[in-house]
Formats: structure tokens, sequence, C-alpha cells
């Protein structure tokens, strides 16, 4: 479970920032996304899928977070 920092682009989109792996990827879709929880599945632009347990209230960006990768 690789500690991921999420912060905000220019656009106002989500990065997604593995340091140990060098990856940064863009955030396609959050599972669950609104003002009481966040969280759930996460998917990349790069097609890959990672799982964060829903947080209550949501994070506020930038944070580091720990995540699963989600095996196909």
């Amino acid at each position: 479970m690789p500690n991921v920092m999420i912060r905000r682009n220019e656009a106002g989109g989500l990065l997604f920032y593995v340091a140990k792996k060098d990856m940064e990827e863009t955030i396609a879709s959050v599972e669950l996304d609104t003002a009481e929880q966040w969280g759930g599945e996460v998917a990349l632009t790069d097609g890959s899928r990672w799982y964060i347990d829903p947080i209550s209230p949501p994070p506020a960006f930038p944070t580091t977070l720990r995540f699963k990768r989600v095996e196909a």
C-alpha cells in the first residue's frame, strides 16, 4: 500500500503521484466524491485502478493517503 500524494493541477483536476515509482497521472474518476465522503475506487487516465476506504469528511488537497492497487 504505497503513500500517494494527491494535489490539484492548474485546471482544477486531481493529480495522483506515487514517489517511489515516480508515477504521476491524472485522476479520471472517483467512486465517491461528495461533500460527505471521498474515496472508493479511483480510476487514473493510464487505465490503472486504485482503492482507498472512503474518508469522511473528504480530505483537503494536497494530501498524502495510502492506496491499494486494484488488480484486474
